[in-house]
């Protein structure tokens, strides 16, 4: 049993579980800022860069998907202020039609390519390949000490768990600049912050954070994680520091128990197959904050800015 859950289930796990993480944390400004849906707004842009980059090189590698991803976000803020200023529409209305449309320009590029060498298709760039991460050269737990082992590890998980590193790092490191701001954003131009700056690299924060999941969870949870496990957070507790960490725990609970669902729910229920793991972690942080809604002790704040 132990064997079997280290080969089929600890690698697509931990991925899950350092993908929501990744996405929590910058989610947690976003969500105070108001800005929430500058994460929906991310996942729907990096789908047609990655599918260029892919195009181009023929490779699912992570610096073409990231100069694709960082592209398209260039021609989305072109096209967005190019729509307010040709057609004279508020600015929601235009980041609405170009995210879309892009997303939905994505969409057709993957129909009409060759990609199944690869996996990378309209399936996959939904709900990611999260079941097929296996650990095939894995025995058992003593594979976790066999550099052998180690070797075959699939390439997604040393390079969310990298991201999601660099993610706890910078937020760590600039965590008294990004309170801050994020607050009183009068008070941090005082101090000589640099907050159109500290503004910027928050979204490619994100950005980074979204394409290092898109391959193997897809752009569903992307969506999910960058808004769920903060907003269910928001209702748990009215300071910053705890609201990361409960963030932090949502986000690991709804991938731990996203995946076993996925796999276990439908035959608990008598079904005979599996569903998407992505989905199922992406439903159980809608739950999740269903529930936080209904029992959060902050539930009565919802529109309330939370405390430093």
């Amino acid at each position: 049993m132990g064997a079997e859950f280290v080969m089929f289930s600890l690698t697509p796990m931990l991925i899950g579980i350092l993908a929501s993480v990744a996405c929590a944390l910058p989610g947690n400004f976003l969500i105070l800022r108001r800005q929430a849906l500058i994460g929906d707004a991310i996942s729907h842009v990096v789908l047609p860069g990655i599918v260029v980059a892919f195009l181009l090189t023929g490779v699912v590698a992570a610096l073409p998907m990231l100069l694709g991803a960082a592209g398209a976000a260039v021609v989305a803020v072109v096209l967005i202020e190019a729509i307010k200023r040709l057609g004279k529409i508020e600015p929601g209305a235009a980041m609405g039609v170009t995210f879309t449309t892009l997303f939905a320009g994505g969409v057709l590029l993957l129909e009409q390519s060759d990609t199944s060498s690869v996996h990378l298709d309209v399936e996959h760039a939904l709900m990611g390949n999260l079941e097929s991460l296996v650990w095939l050269r894995a025995t058992g737990w003593e594979s976790l000490l066999d550099p052998h082992a180690l070797a075959g590890l699939p390439e997604e998980l040393p390079r969310i768990a990298v991201v999601c590193l660099a993610v706890v790092l910078l937020t760590l490191v600039f965590w008294r600049w990004l309170k801050i701001s994020t607050f009183d954003e009068g008070f941090a131009q005082a101090l000589g912050l640099p907050v159109t700056a500290i503004g910027m690299g928050l979204v490619i924060v994100a950005a980074v954070a979204a394409v290092a999941a898109f391959d193997a969870v897809g752009s569903i949870i992307v969506i999910a994680m960058f808004i769920c496990p903060p907003a269910a957070a928001r209702l748990m507790t009215n300071r910053l520091g705890p609201q990361v960490w409960w963030s932090v725990l949502f986000a690991v609970l709804s991938a731990v128990l996203g995946y076993v669902l996925a796999g276990y729910g439908p035959l608990w229920l008598g079904a005979s197959n599996a569903v998407s793991a992505a989905g199922m972690i992406a439903t159980v942080s809608g739950l999740i904050l269903a529930l936080a809604c209904v029992f959060g002790p902050h539930r009565s704040r919802v529109g309330a800015r939370a405390e430093a």
